[in-house]
């Protein structure tokens, strides 16, 4: 997750209810407006949650935002100070505004990683949405899930003040035997995953703690999985 170097901010367009900036960094991204697909997986081997950690470009400039507003002393400024603020500084601002130290003014990658369901987009119309699933659980995490054993759990909205596209969970159940790969997504189309494991008996604490960055798909889903599947382990996820 350290591999996100090269970062640079430069001004995107204008809007009245929007500021937004473009992000430029090393790892390919883009941004489509697919319908798309996640998977709650859950290993019934080790009685594991299986997510995924991404970097994520808006996140990451949110903590950006955040550590400027931090270090810059408070003052109002117009509207033209506003937009020349928001301007990226250039190469000799960006030594100067670094700390005494050397340290670097950009915070570090990891704060821009967030923890999340295995998911991805609906690109190929020849394949359902349960095909595509399958597709997604094998590259990002590395399990063989048979179609038939997808189940889904309901589709809604996301992003609905950018996109509104929509989006289907589905949930799988994976054991240590259906594992074929490390999983880790497709570098050539310039995704870099971790697969992470979260224990059932830790996952209502992990939903609930807000000091991990995570998608609503994993909060939802843990309490989906509390309400519908738990009794089946007869393990406790509460808190």
């Amino acid at each position: 997750m350290e591999e996100i170097n090269n970062i640079e901010v430069v001004p995107c367009n204008e809007s009245k209810y929007l500021k937004p900036q473009r992000l430029h960094y090393s790892q390919v991204s883009c941004l489509c407006l697919f319908v798309s697909v996640s998977v709650l997986i859950f290993n019934t081997t080790s009685h594991c949650f299986v997510l995924v950690k991404q970097f994520r470009p808006a996140v990451y400039m949110n903590e950006w935002e955040k550590k400027k507003r931090l270090s810059s002393p408070s003052a109002e400024t117009t509207e033209e100070e506003g937009a020349d603020a928001a301007a990226p500084e250039s190469k000799e601002e960006q030594s100067a505004s670094e700390g005494d130290d050397g340290s670097s003014p950009w915070p570090p990658a990891s704060t821009g990683v967030t923890y999340e369901l295995c998911a991805g987009l609906v690109d190929k119309p020849d394949l359902s949405l349960e095909e595509i699933a399958r597709q997604e659980v094998l590259e990002e995490c590395g399990y063989d899930v048979p179609v038939s054993k997808l189940r889904k759990i309901t589709s809604y909205r996301s992003g609905v003040g950018i996109s509104g596209a929509k989006q289907t969970m589905f949930y799988a159940e994976v054991s240590d035997d259906t594992r074929v790969s490390a999983g880790g997504g497709e570098p050539r189309e310039g995704e870099l995953i971790e697969v992470i494991k979260v224990p059932l008996h830790e996952a209502m604490t992990f939903a609930y703690n807000d000091s991990i960055p995570k998608t609503m798909g994993v909060i939802f889903g843990f309490i989906w999985f509390h309400n519908n599947m738990s009794p089946k382990y007869k393990i406790s996820t509460n808190v």
